[in-house]
Protein backbone atom coordinates (compact mmCIF):
# COMPACT_ATOMS: atom_id res chain seq x y z
CA UNK A 1 0.00 0.00 0.00
CA UNK A 2 1.14 3.56 -1.06
CA UNK A 3 0.97 6.73 1.25
CA UNK A 4 -2.43 8.58 0.86
CA UNK A 5 -0.44 11.72 0.13
CA UNK A 6 -1.32 12.81 -3.49
CA UNK A 7 1.09 14.89 -4.15
CA UNK A 8 3.59 12.10 -2.87
CA UNK A 9 1.62 9.84 -5.24
CA UNK A 10 1.95 11.46 -8.66
CA UNK A 11 5.84 12.04 -8.16
CA UNK A 12 6.19 8.22 -7.49
CA UNK A 13 4.42 7.56 -10.60
CA UNK A 14 5.97 10.06 -12.64
CA UNK A 15 9.33 8.79 -10.96
CA UNK A 16 8.52 5.07 -12.60
CA UNK A 17 7.62 6.32 -15.67
CA UNK A 18 10.63 7.91 -16.08
CA UNK A 19 12.33 4.82 -15.73
CA UNK A 20 14.13 6.13 -12.81
CA UNK A 21 14.96 2.92 -10.50
CA UNK A 22 17.72 3.91 -8.03
CA UNK A 23 17.29 5.98 -4.74
CA UNK A 24 19.17 7.39 -1.98
CA UNK A 25 17.12 7.68 1.34
CA UNK A 26 17.46 9.46 4.36
CA UNK A 27 15.99 9.32 8.07
CA UNK A 28 12.92 11.63 8.85
CA UNK A 29 9.35 11.78 9.85
CA UNK A 30 8.30 14.21 7.20
CA UNK A 31 9.78 12.47 4.44
CA UNK A 32 8.58 9.04 5.42
CA UNK A 33 5.36 9.32 3.02
CA UNK A 34 8.22 9.67 0.13
CA UNK A 35 10.19 7.03 1.56
CA UNK A 36 7.90 4.85 2.13
CA UNK A 37 6.58 5.04 -1.87
CA UNK A 38 10.34 4.92 -2.64
CA UNK A 39 10.65 1.89 -1.10
CA UNK A 40 7.36 -0.08 -1.62
CA UNK A 41 7.48 0.94 -5.24
CA UNK A 42 8.52 -3.03 -6.73
CA UNK A 43 10.40 -0.34 -9.96
CA UNK A 44 13.25 1.75 -7.59
CA UNK A 45 16.01 0.14 -5.00
CA UNK A 46 16.55 2.30 -2.32
CA UNK A 47 19.58 2.63 -0.72
CA UNK A 48 19.52 3.99 3.11
CA UNK A 49 22.19 6.62 4.12
CA UNK A 50 21.63 9.03 7.24
CA UNK A 51 24.18 11.22 6.75
CA UNK A 52 22.36 14.04 4.00
CA UNK A 53 26.10 15.29 2.57
CA UNK A 54 27.15 12.34 2.12
CA UNK A 55 24.09 10.60 0.49
CA UNK A 56 23.85 13.49 -1.73
CA UNK A 57 27.79 12.19 -3.11
CA UNK A 58 26.64 8.76 -2.66
CA UNK A 59 23.69 9.22 -5.58
CA UNK A 60 25.93 11.00 -7.42
CA UNK A 61 28.25 8.23 -7.66
CA UNK A 62 25.24 6.32 -8.91
CA UNK A 63 24.42 8.56 -11.93
CA UNK A 64 28.33 7.87 -12.77
CA UNK A 65 28.35 4.39 -12.60
CA UNK A 66 24.85 4.01 -15.04
CA UNK A 67 24.58 7.74 -16.44
CA UNK A 68 20.91 7.86 -14.94
CA UNK A 69 19.38 9.85 -13.09
CA UNK A 70 19.20 8.94 -8.94
CA UNK A 71 17.10 10.14 -6.20
CA UNK A 72 18.17 11.96 -3.20
CA UNK A 73 15.35 12.41 -0.75
CA UNK A 74 15.60 14.11 2.53
CA UNK A 75 13.40 15.44 5.29
CA UNK A 76 12.42 18.86 5.99
CA UNK A 77 15.00 21.80 7.42
CA UNK A 78 18.38 21.71 7.52
CA UNK A 79 18.71 18.17 5.59
CA UNK A 80 18.00 20.14 2.74
CA UNK A 81 20.85 22.11 3.08
CA UNK A 82 23.46 19.24 3.56
CA UNK A 83 22.62 18.22 -0.25
CA UNK A 84 23.86 21.21 -1.29
CA UNK A 85 27.75 20.63 -2.09
CA UNK A 86 26.46 17.51 -3.82
CA UNK A 87 24.10 19.88 -5.84
CA UNK A 88 26.81 22.04 -6.66
CA UNK A 89 29.19 19.39 -7.93
CA UNK A 90 26.33 17.90 -10.01
CA UNK A 91 25.49 21.54 -11.45
CA UNK A 92 28.94 21.57 -12.61
CA UNK A 93 29.70 18.12 -13.86
CA UNK A 94 26.26 18.08 -15.69
CA UNK A 95 25.02 14.86 -13.52
CA UNK A 96 21.26 14.12 -13.93
CA UNK A 97 20.63 14.57 -9.55
CA UNK A 98 17.10 14.47 -8.40
CA UNK A 99 17.19 15.95 -4.84
CA UNK A 100 13.37 15.54 -3.76
CA UNK A 101 13.20 17.58 -0.02
CA UNK A 102 10.36 17.13 1.98
CA UNK A 103 8.75 20.56 3.22
CA UNK A 104 6.37 21.59 5.51
CA UNK A 105 2.88 23.45 4.78
CA UNK A 106 3.53 26.98 3.54
CA UNK A 107 1.73 28.69 6.46
CA UNK A 108 4.20 27.43 9.17
CA UNK A 109 7.49 28.44 7.31
CA UNK A 110 8.90 31.33 9.51
CA UNK A 111 6.45 30.74 12.19
CA UNK A 112 9.14 28.93 14.74
CA UNK A 113 7.56 25.46 14.37
CA UNK A 114 10.05 22.80 14.03
CA UNK A 115 12.28 21.76 11.19
CA UNK A 116 10.44 24.76 9.22
CA UNK A 117 12.48 27.33 6.67
CA UNK A 118 12.67 28.20 3.21
CA UNK A 119 13.32 25.59 1.16
CA UNK A 120 11.85 27.17 -2.08
CA UNK A 121 14.85 27.75 -4.25
CA UNK A 122 17.31 27.19 -1.29
CA UNK A 123 19.48 25.46 -3.94
CA UNK A 124 19.36 27.59 -6.73
CA UNK A 125 21.74 28.70 -8.47
CA UNK A 126 23.45 25.17 -8.53
CA UNK A 127 20.08 23.12 -9.94
CA UNK A 128 18.84 23.49 -12.96
CA UNK A 129 15.52 23.63 -12.17
CA UNK A 130 13.26 24.16 -8.68
CA UNK A 131 9.92 23.45 -7.97
CA UNK A 132 7.13 23.11 -4.96
CA UNK A 133 4.56 21.01 -5.60
CA UNK A 134 1.31 21.96 -4.48
CA UNK A 135 -1.20 19.70 -1.90
CA UNK A 136 -3.63 19.37 -4.87
CA UNK A 137 -7.26 19.98 -4.00
CA UNK A 138 -8.95 19.89 -7.22
CA UNK A 139 -8.54 18.69 -11.06
CA UNK A 140 -6.81 21.79 -11.65
CA UNK A 141 -3.96 21.70 -8.82
CA UNK A 142 -3.23 17.86 -9.93
CA UNK A 143 -2.76 18.95 -13.24
CA UNK A 144 -0.54 21.44 -11.69
CA UNK A 145 1.55 19.13 -9.60
CA UNK A 146 1.72 16.66 -12.57
CA UNK A 147 3.26 19.50 -14.78
CA UNK A 148 5.63 20.72 -12.13
CA UNK A 149 7.03 17.22 -11.74
CA UNK A 150 7.60 17.31 -15.59
CA UNK A 151 9.41 19.77 -16.05
CA UNK A 152 11.81 18.93 -13.61
CA UNK A 153 12.71 15.77 -14.65
CA UNK A 154 12.90 16.88 -18.23
CA UNK A 155 15.73 20.05 -17.06
CA UNK A 156 17.97 16.36 -15.54
CA UNK A 157 18.51 16.23 -19.75
CA UNK A 158 18.24 19.76 -21.30
CA UNK A 159 21.08 22.06 -22.27
CA UNK A 160 24.08 19.42 -21.19
CA UNK A 161 21.39 17.98 -18.16
CA UNK A 162 21.80 18.75 -14.36
CA UNK A 163 20.80 18.44 -10.89
CA UNK A 164 17.08 19.46 -10.01
CA UNK A 165 15.40 20.39 -7.01
CA UNK A 166 11.18 18.86 -6.33
CA UNK A 167 10.07 20.19 -2.79
CA UNK A 168 7.24 18.71 -1.28
CA UNK A 169 5.04 20.14 1.26
CA UNK A 170 3.19 17.07 3.33
CA UNK A 171 0.74 18.04 5.74
CA UNK A 172 -0.06 16.10 8.84
CA UNK A 173 -0.83 13.06 9.38
CA UNK A 174 1.68 11.71 7.29
CA UNK A 175 1.55 7.67 8.69
CA UNK A 176 -1.49 6.62 5.98
CA UNK A 177 -0.75 4.10 3.78
CA UNK A 178 -4.11 3.00 2.13
CA UNK A 179 -3.86 3.47 -1.36
CA UNK A 180 -3.83 0.30 -2.80
CA UNK A 181 -1.69 1.42 -6.84
CA UNK A 182 -0.14 4.42 -8.26
CA UNK A 183 -2.20 6.27 -10.22
CA UNK A 184 -1.61 6.46 -13.95
CA UNK A 185 0.20 9.69 -14.43
CA UNK A 186 0.35 11.53 -17.51
CA UNK A 187 4.39 11.64 -18.39
CA UNK A 188 5.26 14.59 -21.40
CA UNK A 189 7.86 13.25 -23.42
CA UNK A 190 11.05 15.68 -24.06
CA UNK A 191 12.68 15.80 -27.80
CA UNK A 192 15.35 17.50 -27.84
CA UNK A 193 15.38 19.85 -31.20
CA UNK A 194 18.27 19.07 -33.66
CA UNK A 195 20.58 22.08 -35.35
CA UNK A 196 22.39 22.38 -38.36
CA UNK A 197 25.28 21.13 -37.85
CA UNK A 198 27.28 22.84 -41.26
CA UNK A 199 28.63 25.82 -39.39
CA UNK A 200 30.43 23.72 -37.15
CA UNK A 201 31.87 22.11 -40.25
CA UNK A 202 33.01 25.25 -41.51
CA UNK A 203 34.64 26.49 -38.39
CA UNK A 204 35.93 22.83 -38.01
CA UNK A 205 37.58 23.47 -41.58
CA UNK A 206 38.91 27.09 -40.62
CA UNK A 207 40.67 25.71 -37.21
CA UNK A 208 42.57 23.75 -39.31
CA UNK A 209 43.83 26.12 -41.66
CA UNK A 210 45.36 27.25 -38.39
CA UNK A 211 49.65 26.56 -37.75
CA UNK A 212 49.57 25.60 -34.70
CA UNK A 213 46.38 24.10 -33.63
CA UNK A 214 45.55 22.88 -30.39
CA UNK A 215 42.80 21.06 -29.06
CA UNK A 216 41.72 20.78 -25.17
CA UNK A 217 39.45 17.77 -23.50
CA UNK A 218 38.71 18.94 -19.86
CA UNK A 219 36.71 16.64 -17.60
CA UNK A 220 34.54 13.98 -20.06
CA UNK A 221 32.27 11.20 -18.84
CA UNK A 222 33.93 8.16 -19.84
CA UNK A 223 30.87 7.11 -22.49
CA UNK A 224 31.65 10.11 -24.31
CA UNK A 225 35.45 9.33 -24.11
CA UNK A 226 34.97 5.47 -25.13
CA UNK A 227 32.64 6.27 -28.01
CA UNK A 228 35.38 9.08 -29.51
CA UNK A 229 38.35 7.08 -28.96
CA UNK A 230 38.99 7.06 -32.96
CA UNK A 231 37.94 10.32 -33.72
CA UNK A 232 40.46 11.78 -30.95
CA UNK A 233 43.01 9.37 -32.61
CA UNK A 234 42.15 11.25 -35.65
CA UNK A 235 42.70 14.75 -34.39
CA UNK A 236 46.09 13.76 -33.33
CA UNK A 237 47.02 13.97 -36.62
CA UNK A 238 46.95 17.50 -37.40
CA UNK A 239 46.41 18.64 -33.40
CA UNK A 240 48.24 18.65 -30.50
CA UNK A 241 45.62 17.23 -28.25
CA UNK A 242 45.82 17.51 -24.70
CA UNK A 243 43.71 15.30 -22.26
CA UNK A 244 44.06 14.66 -18.54
CA UNK A 245 43.05 11.33 -17.16
CA UNK A 246 39.66 12.92 -16.66
CA UNK A 247 39.13 12.99 -20.55
CA UNK A 248 41.19 9.74 -21.60
CA UNK A 249 39.72 6.00 -21.22
CA UNK A 250 42.89 4.98 -23.81
CA UNK A 251 44.86 2.37 -21.70
CA UNK A 252 48.32 4.04 -22.36
CA UNK A 253 50.70 6.42 -19.81
CA UNK A 254 49.38 9.31 -18.41
CA UNK A 255 50.29 12.74 -20.64
CA UNK A 256 52.97 14.60 -19.30
CA UNK A 257 51.77 17.72 -20.11
CA UNK A 258 52.75 19.49 -16.86
CA UNK A 259 56.41 18.12 -17.28
CA UNK A 260 57.11 19.21 -20.97
CA UNK A 261 55.33 22.48 -19.64
CA UNK A 262 57.98 22.71 -17.26
CA UNK A 263 60.55 22.03 -19.68
CA UNK A 264 59.47 24.49 -22.48
CA UNK A 265 59.55 27.53 -20.09
CA UNK A 266 58.46 30.73 -22.48
CA UNK A 267 59.26 28.86 -25.47
CA UNK A 268 56.95 31.27 -27.74
CA UNK A 269 57.17 28.42 -30.58
CA UNK A 270 55.03 25.81 -28.69
CA UNK A 271 51.93 28.51 -28.23
CA UNK A 272 48.87 27.67 -30.36
CA UNK A 273 47.46 29.86 -32.93
CA UNK A 274 44.36 27.90 -33.09
CA UNK A 275 42.51 26.24 -29.88
CA UNK A 276 39.44 24.14 -29.05
CA UNK A 277 38.55 23.69 -25.73
CA UNK A 278 36.30 20.77 -25.54
CA UNK A 279 34.80 19.11 -21.70
CA UNK A 280 34.56 20.49 -18.18
CA UNK A 281 37.71 21.09 -16.24
CA UNK A 282 41.00 20.73 -16.28
CA UNK A 283 43.48 20.15 -13.39
CA UNK A 284 46.52 21.52 -14.24
CA UNK A 285 47.48 25.30 -13.10
CA UNK A 286 50.18 25.80 -15.17
CA UNK A 287 47.93 24.50 -18.16
CA UNK A 288 45.97 26.83 -17.62
CA UNK A 289 48.72 29.73 -17.16
CA UNK A 290 50.20 28.99 -20.05
CA UNK A 291 47.09 28.53 -22.48
CA UNK A 292 46.15 32.48 -21.12
CA UNK A 293 49.61 33.44 -22.65
CA UNK A 294 48.68 32.44 -26.15
CA UNK A 295 47.83 34.70 -28.40
CA UNK A 296 44.76 32.86 -30.69
CA UNK A 297 43.44 33.85 -33.67
CA UNK A 298 40.92 31.90 -33.03
CA UNK A 299 39.62 29.88 -30.01
CA UNK A 300 36.95 28.03 -29.59
CA UNK A 301 34.59 26.97 -26.71
CA UNK A 302 32.03 23.78 -26.77
CA UNK A 303 29.61 23.50 -24.01
CA UNK A 304 25.87 21.98 -24.56
CA UNK A 305 24.83 24.75 -22.61
CA UNK A 306 26.15 27.52 -24.59
CA UNK A 307 27.28 29.48 -21.81
CA UNK A 308 30.48 31.83 -22.53
CA UNK A 309 32.60 29.84 -20.08
CA UNK A 310 36.11 32.11 -21.31
CA UNK A 311 38.25 29.78 -19.10
CA UNK A 312 41.74 30.42 -21.13
CA UNK A 313 40.99 34.87 -21.87
CA UNK A 314 41.03 34.24 -25.28
CA UNK A 315 37.64 32.81 -26.16
CA UNK A 316 36.78 34.41 -30.08
CA UNK A 317 33.59 31.60 -30.67
CA UNK A 318 31.03 29.23 -28.71
CA UNK A 319 29.72 26.40 -30.11
CA UNK A 320 26.55 24.46 -28.65
CA UNK A 321 27.09 21.52 -28.86
CA UNK A 322 27.75 17.97 -26.84
CA UNK A 323 31.56 16.83 -27.10
CA UNK A 324 30.61 13.66 -28.89
CA UNK A 325 29.56 15.37 -31.91
CA UNK A 326 31.51 17.81 -31.45
CA UNK A 327 34.42 15.72 -31.67
CA UNK A 328 33.41 13.23 -34.76
CA UNK A 329 32.40 16.37 -36.71
CA UNK A 330 36.41 18.33 -36.01
CA UNK A 331 37.66 14.35 -36.96
CA UNK A 332 35.64 14.18 -40.23
CA UNK A 333 37.84 17.27 -41.15
CA UNK A 334 41.26 15.52 -40.79
CA UNK A 335 40.92 13.19 -43.19
CA UNK A 336 44.05 12.81 -45.33
CA UNK A 337 45.41 15.01 -42.97
CA UNK A 338 49.49 15.81 -43.32
CA UNK A 339 50.99 16.04 -39.66
CA UNK A 340 51.39 19.25 -38.86
CA UNK A 341 55.19 20.66 -37.83
CA UNK A 342 53.55 21.85 -34.54
CA UNK A 343 52.48 18.75 -33.83
CA UNK A 344 55.62 17.22 -33.82
CA UNK A 345 57.34 19.55 -31.47
CA UNK A 346 54.89 18.73 -28.76
CA UNK A 347 54.86 14.76 -29.89
CA UNK A 348 59.02 15.50 -29.12
CA UNK A 349 58.45 17.30 -26.14
CA UNK A 350 56.09 14.37 -24.78
CA UNK A 351 58.25 11.92 -25.52
CA UNK A 352 61.21 13.38 -23.91
CA UNK A 353 59.48 13.78 -20.71
CA UNK A 354 58.28 10.18 -20.66
CA UNK A 355 61.48 9.24 -21.09
CA UNK A 356 62.42 11.26 -17.73
CA UNK A 357 59.47 10.28 -16.25
CA UNK A 358 60.39 6.45 -16.38
CA UNK A 359 63.75 6.84 -15.05
CA UNK A 360 62.55 8.92 -11.38
CA UNK A 361 62.92 6.43 -8.43
CA UNK A 362 61.23 8.91 -5.32
CA UNK A 363 61.69 8.64 -1.80
CA UNK A 364 59.07 7.67 0.27
CA UNK A 365 56.28 9.24 0.17
CA UNK A 366 52.45 9.93 -1.02
CA UNK A 367 54.26 10.20 -4.46
CA UNK A 368 55.77 6.63 -4.45
CA UNK A 369 52.31 5.47 -3.06
CA UNK A 370 50.52 6.19 -5.91
CA UNK A 371 53.25 5.29 -8.65
CA UNK A 372 53.72 2.09 -6.91
CA UNK A 373 50.19 1.28 -6.72
CA UNK A 374 49.56 1.64 -10.47
CA UNK A 375 52.71 -0.21 -10.99
CA UNK A 376 51.33 -3.10 -9.23
CA UNK A 377 47.59 -3.01 -11.20
CA UNK A 378 50.01 -3.05 -14.73
CA UNK A 379 51.87 -5.81 -13.21
CA UNK A 380 49.01 -8.18 -12.43
CA UNK A 381 46.61 -7.17 -14.79
CA UNK A 382 44.18 -5.51 -12.40
CA UNK A 383 40.89 -4.34 -13.89
CA UNK A 384 38.82 -1.56 -11.96
CA UNK A 385 37.65 1.99 -11.85
CA UNK A 386 39.30 4.50 -10.46
CA UNK A 387 38.18 6.97 -8.23
CA UNK A 388 40.27 10.02 -6.38
CA UNK A 389 40.01 12.61 -4.09
CA UNK A 390 40.43 16.38 -5.17
CA UNK A 391 43.91 18.68 -4.31
CA UNK A 392 47.20 16.61 -4.46
CA UNK A 393 45.45 13.12 -5.15
CA UNK A 394 44.32 14.17 -8.67
CA UNK A 395 47.47 15.75 -9.61
CA UNK A 396 49.74 12.41 -8.58
CA UNK A 397 46.61 10.29 -10.52
CA UNK A 398 47.70 12.22 -13.30
CA UNK A 399 50.87 11.56 -13.42
CA UNK A 400 51.24 7.91 -12.93
CA UNK A 401 47.44 6.16 -14.21
CA UNK A 402 47.45 5.06 -17.73
CA UNK A 403 43.39 4.41 -17.36
CA UNK A 404 40.46 7.01 -16.69
CA UNK A 405 40.01 8.90 -13.58
CA UNK A 406 36.74 9.71 -11.85
CA UNK A 407 36.76 12.56 -9.47
CA UNK A 408 34.36 15.73 -8.07
CA UNK A 409 36.14 18.67 -10.30
CA UNK A 410 33.37 20.34 -10.94
CA UNK A 411 33.99 22.30 -7.68
CA UNK A 412 37.20 21.00 -6.73
CA UNK A 413 35.61 20.64 -2.73
CA UNK A 414 37.62 17.74 -0.80
CA UNK A 415 33.90 17.09 0.64
CA UNK A 416 32.10 14.12 -0.62
CA UNK A 417 34.96 12.35 -2.66
CA UNK A 418 34.45 8.88 -0.50
CA UNK A 419 31.05 8.91 -0.83
CA UNK A 420 30.92 9.25 -4.31
CA UNK A 421 33.20 6.23 -4.73
CA UNK A 422 30.74 4.64 -2.54
CA UNK A 423 28.02 5.03 -4.86
CA UNK A 424 29.38 3.96 -7.95
CA UNK A 425 30.64 0.80 -5.96
CA UNK A 426 27.22 -0.12 -4.66
CA UNK A 427 26.18 0.56 -7.64
CA UNK A 428 28.42 -1.74 -9.97
CA UNK A 429 29.01 -4.19 -7.31
CA UNK A 430 27.71 -7.33 -8.95
CA UNK A 431 30.39 -6.05 -11.93
CA UNK A 432 33.42 -4.56 -11.42
CA UNK A 433 36.01 -3.19 -8.21
CA UNK A 434 36.46 0.19 -7.52
CA UNK A 435 39.20 2.09 -5.96
CA UNK A 436 39.37 5.21 -4.32
CA UNK A 437 42.89 7.22 -3.39
CA UNK A 438 42.11 9.87 -1.94
CA UNK A 439 43.85 12.13 1.25
CA UNK A 440 43.40 12.49 4.81
CA UNK A 441 41.82 15.44 5.15
CA UNK A 442 39.20 14.38 1.96
CA UNK A 443 39.06 11.13 3.72
CA UNK A 444 38.50 11.87 7.37
CA UNK A 445 36.15 15.12 6.35
CA UNK A 446 33.88 12.54 4.44
CA UNK A 447 34.31 9.39 6.59
CA UNK A 448 30.26 9.59 7.03
CA UNK A 449 30.36 7.48 3.57
CA UNK A 450 31.51 4.47 5.31
CA UNK A 451 28.54 4.72 7.65
CA UNK A 452 26.00 2.79 5.46
CA UNK A 453 24.57 -0.28 5.64
CA UNK A 454 24.86 -0.93 1.51
CA UNK A 455 28.50 -0.61 1.85
CA UNK A 456 29.70 -2.80 -1.02
CA UNK A 457 32.71 -5.31 -0.40
CA UNK A 458 34.02 -4.33 -4.12
CA UNK A 459 35.38 -1.24 -2.61
CA UNK A 460 39.15 -0.13 -1.97
CA UNK A 461 41.05 2.15 -0.26
CA UNK A 462 44.43 3.50 -0.55
CA UNK A 463 44.57 6.41 2.30
CA UNK A 464 47.69 8.83 1.99
CA UNK A 465 47.81 10.17 5.09
CA UNK A 466 50.81 12.86 5.54
CA UNK A 467 48.83 14.56 9.03
CA UNK A 468 47.57 17.22 7.06
CA UNK A 469 46.92 18.85 4.10
CA UNK A 470 49.93 18.25 1.89
CA UNK A 471 48.85 20.46 -0.99
CA UNK A 472 49.78 23.47 1.36
CA UNK A 473 53.56 22.23 1.43
CA UNK A 474 53.40 23.26 -2.25
CA UNK A 475 52.61 26.57 -2.20
CA UNK A 476 55.61 28.91 -2.43
CA UNK A 477 55.14 31.69 0.52
CA UNK A 478 52.92 30.41 2.80
CA UNK A 479 55.68 28.56 4.65
CA UNK A 480 56.22 32.01 6.39
CA UNK A 481 53.13 31.90 8.22
CA UNK A 482 53.22 30.54 11.59
CA UNK A 483 49.67 29.21 11.37
CA UNK A 484 50.33 26.82 8.05
CA UNK A 485 50.52 23.65 9.74
CA UNK A 486 48.48 24.15 12.91
CA UNK A 487 45.42 26.46 11.63
CA UNK A 488 45.37 26.13 7.33
CA UNK A 489 46.45 22.59 6.30
CA UNK A 490 44.47 21.14 9.52
CA UNK A 491 47.34 19.50 11.41
CA UNK A 492 46.51 16.05 12.56
CA UNK A 493 47.67 12.72 14.28
CA UNK A 494 44.36 11.11 13.61
CA UNK A 495 44.48 7.25 12.00
CA UNK A 496 41.48 5.27 10.07
CA UNK A 497 42.04 2.39 11.92
CA UNK A 498 39.46 2.87 14.55
CA UNK A 499 37.02 3.92 11.32
CA UNK A 500 37.87 0.50 9.67
CA UNK A 501 36.98 -1.29 12.93
CA UNK A 502 34.18 0.15 13.91
CA UNK A 503 32.65 -0.41 9.83
CA UNK A 504 34.10 -4.08 9.42
CA UNK A 505 36.50 -2.86 7.09
CA UNK A 506 39.78 -4.40 6.34
CA UNK A 507 42.45 -2.24 7.83
CA UNK A 508 46.60 -2.49 6.27
CA UNK A 509 48.88 0.40 6.84
CA UNK A 510 52.38 1.46 5.55
CA UNK A 511 55.17 3.49 7.22
CA UNK A 512 57.81 2.85 4.72
CA UNK A 513 58.66 1.40 1.32
CA UNK A 514 58.77 -2.52 2.36
CA UNK A 515 55.62 -2.43 3.96
CA UNK A 516 54.08 -0.49 0.73
CA UNK A 517 55.00 -2.92 -1.13
CA UNK A 518 53.70 -6.15 0.74
CA UNK A 519 50.61 -4.52 1.77
CA UNK A 520 49.83 -3.46 -1.75
CA UNK A 521 49.92 -6.92 -1.94
CA UNK A 522 47.58 -7.57 0.41
CA UNK A 523 45.29 -4.73 -0.67
CA UNK A 524 44.60 -6.38 -4.25
CA UNK A 525 44.42 -9.50 -3.32
CA UNK A 526 42.62 -9.54 -0.38
CA UNK A 527 39.77 -12.17 -0.42
CA UNK A 528 37.20 -10.33 1.82
CA UNK A 529 36.16 -6.38 1.56
CA UNK A 530 36.33 -3.50 1.50
CA UNK A 531 39.33 -2.78 2.16
CA UNK A 532 41.83 -0.04 2.92
CA UNK A 533 45.76 0.65 3.30
CA UNK A 534 46.55 3.42 5.17
CA UNK A 535 50.10 4.83 3.81
CA UNK A 536 51.73 7.35 6.70
CA UNK A 537 54.02 9.52 5.31
CA UNK A 538 55.40 13.19 6.53
CA UNK A 539 54.10 16.33 4.63
CA UNK A 540 57.74 17.52 4.27
CA UNK A 541 59.41 14.70 2.79
CA UNK A 542 56.24 14.19 0.44
CA UNK A 543 56.76 18.37 -1.03
CA UNK A 544 60.46 17.45 -1.37
CA UNK A 545 59.86 14.94 -3.52
CA UNK A 546 57.43 16.64 -5.59
CA UNK A 547 60.30 19.10 -6.12
CA UNK A 548 62.42 16.76 -7.14
CA UNK A 549 60.24 15.04 -9.67
CA UNK A 550 59.63 18.51 -11.36
CA UNK A 551 63.20 19.60 -11.16
CA UNK A 552 63.82 16.30 -13.70
CA UNK A 553 62.70 18.06 -16.40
Amino acid sequence: MYSNKENVNILTSLLVKEGINKAVVCPGSRNSPIVHNLCTCPDIECFPVTDERSAGFVALGMTLADNDPVVVCVTSGSALLNVAPAAAEAYYQNRPLIIISADRPTQWIDQQDGQTIQQHQTLEPNVRKSVTLPEPHNEEEHWFCNRLINEALHATRLNGGGPVHINVPISEPLFEYNVPQLPNERKISLHPASTDDNYVYEMAADFFSGKKPMIILGQLIPEVVGNTLDAIEALKKCAVVIQEKLADDDIAPAQPTDEVLKMIGEDEAYHPDHLLYIGGTIVSKRLRQFLRKSKCKMSIVVNESGACCDTFMNATDIIQGCAEDVIGIFANETEDGKEKDFVSLWKKAFDKALAIRETINPRFSQLLAVKTFHEKMREEAIDGELFYGNSMAVRLGNIFSDQYIYVNRGVNGIEGSLSTAVGYAIAHQEEEDVYCVIGDLSFFYDQNALWNESLSPNLSILLLNNGGGGIFHQLSGLEHSPYRDSAIAAQHTTSAEGICQAHDIVYLSAHNEKELDENLDKFFNSEEGPVLLEVFTNAADDAQALRDYYQAF
